[in-house]
């Protein structure tokens, strides 16, 4: 009995980026909101890398406490089973839970995540077409933001994934 191993298909990738940066004083003058929609209208910093890198798009649904933006996975985020690896929807939901978080900061703070949960309920496949991403904060405190984000198909409306985090609050030091 020979073992017998499929024919590989070999793709080329190829992308520009722009090396994300952070705008330090327009974070320390304007609000999480103010800072996040500047941002997304290319008036200060860039665009971050990440969303070039799998396939994720702008948000195009800023308000306070929520965001919205699409995500498309294809044959370039896979795992050893040839289903879009895990690690994509939990990189698109911590965006959008981090992003969320962020619309409700004041000026002159910042936040990181100390918890994130992912839960997904179905495989996602590199042709499961464009799905969106809800980010939505469920408490906002001083020192603490909890949010909650689903990931769910633009055609089937089927929900692939959802999550939620944890994320700390803390001042930005000042520029010396």
């Amino acid at each position: 009995m020979t073992d017998a191993t499929p024919a590989q298909t070999v793709r080329s990738r190829t992308y520009e980026y722009e090396v994300a940066s952070f705008d330090p004083s327009a974070a320390m003058r304007l609000s999480g909101i103010d800072y996040m929609r500047a941002l997304v209208a290319g008036e200060i910093g860039s665009r971050p890398s990440i969303g070039a890198t799998i396939g994720m798009g702008i948000p195009y649904d800023i308000e306070p406490g929520s965001v919205r933006f699409d995500a498309e996975p294809s044959d370039f985020v896979l795992n050893p089973l040839g289903t879009v690896h895990g690690g994509f929807a939990a990189t698109v939901l911590d965006s959008a839970l981090g992003v969320a978080a962020h619309t409700v900061l004041p000026a002159a703070h910042g936040y990181t995540t100390a918890e994130l949960k992912v839960n997904y309920t179905r495989a996602i496949l590199p042709t499961t077409g464009t799905l969106t991403c809800t980010g939505t904060v469920i408490h906002a405190g001083r020192r603490m933001v909890t949010t909650e984000a689903r990931l769910v198909g633009k055609a089937d409306g089927k929900l692939y994934a959802h999550g939620s985090a944890t994320l700390f609050v803390m001042p930005l030091a000042r520029a010396a």
